[in-house]
């Protein structure tokens, strides 16, 4: 978001594809492009593209048409899943000799078009703790309250490091209590729901530590249809970490998942052997089956997984 910042004072670009996991990042990056844009006649140089009405020539012909009344026209193509490769060569083709009014605004949430040429790509993964730290707290000076160290870091925690989920909680902390100028720790404990793989770490943690009590707290948090395949998913993901020599981010590109998930894993791959890790490999297989076959209940099936890691 910086580097796009300091683009922008540079100029306009006629192309650009935002990408990553946070999705509050693709708004505010949206909202600075089109500032800069200076729009007076939005009805007319403003066009939007969804899986509605989405054709990658009514995308083309909408960046050829000129703006009427202003200097530049924007044209959004938003979240769009079901993209050909078709699409992609007439989307190049056109960025090699673009439109110098048109300025064409992607949200690539999806994925799709990284491979794309001649545009200007925006990173909007999740900001790292440093930044997301500073930017939340002025989020909340704007509102008028404050929030005490603990308390943003248990709101950065629960909402999973998702500027997208803190922006959803910040108003329903800040209203809470017109009163109370500080915004604590157990507020944040009371109002906002953690996220599952919040939880999980948790639990992780409580395991990897032997600490049952805790681990059995967590697991009565976690009980609802689908936990299963986050628990799998995390474990499995800390077995490859514990024997691969792969770089974080070859290796995330392999899972499938963030970087940022890859280094706060490894941090917990300390609190257990490989040989552990690999018994639980073996662990998470079993129950699957017996959860699949129904053999066993899944509230009963994850009540023996969890005790069975706290003994392994």
């Amino acid at each position: 978001m910086k580097t796009l910042k300091t683009r922008l004072k540079e100029g306009l670009s006629n192309c650009y594809i935002m990408s990553g996991d946070d999705y509050e990042l693709y708004l505010r990056a949206f909202n600075m492009i089109y500032n800069r844009a200076q729009l007076n006649l939005p009805d007319f140089n403003m066009v939007k593209f969804d899986d509605e009405n989405y054709t990658m020539i009514g995308v083309i012909n909408a960046c050829e048409v000129l703006p009427m009344g202003d200097n530049y026209r924007v044209i959004l193509m938003k979240n769009i899943e079901k993209i050909s490769e078709n699409d992609k060569k007439m989307l190049n083709s056109y960025l090699d000799n673009p439109s110098p009014t048109s300025i064409l605004i992607i949200f690539d949430f999806y994925g799709k078009l990284g491979s794309v040429k001649n545009a200007q790509l925006v990173d909007c993964n999740k900001f790292d703790r440093a930044t997301l730290t500073n930017v939340v707290a002025r989020e909340i000076e704007k509102k008028g309250k404050q929030i005490s160290g603990e308390g943003l870091e248990k709101l950065i925690d629960y909402c999973g490091g998702s500027l997208t989920r803190i922006m959803s909680e910040i108003d329903k902390l800040v209203y809470y209590d017109l009163d109370e100028q500080l915004i604590t720790a157990s507020l944040i404990e009371k109002m906002v729901v953690r996220d599952d793989e919040v939880i999980i770490y948790e639990l992780t943690d409580a395991l990897g530590q032997k600490n049952g009590d805790k681990a059995l707290k967590c697991l009565e948090k976690l009980k609802k249809e689908g936990i299963f395949g986050l628990i799998s998913n995390h474990f499995r993901r800390l077995f490859f970490i514990a024997i691969s020599d792969l770089p974080d981010g070859e290796l995330a590109n392999l899972l499938s998942v963030k970087e940022y998930a890859i280094k706060k894993q490894r941090m917990q791959v300390k609190n257990f052997s490989i040989k552990q890790l690999k018994k639980i490999y073996s662990l998470l297989e079993e129950v699957d089956y017996m959860i699949k076959s129904g053999a066993m209940l899944q509230d009963n099936a994850l009540s023996y997984l969890i005790l069975s890691i706290l003994y392994i």
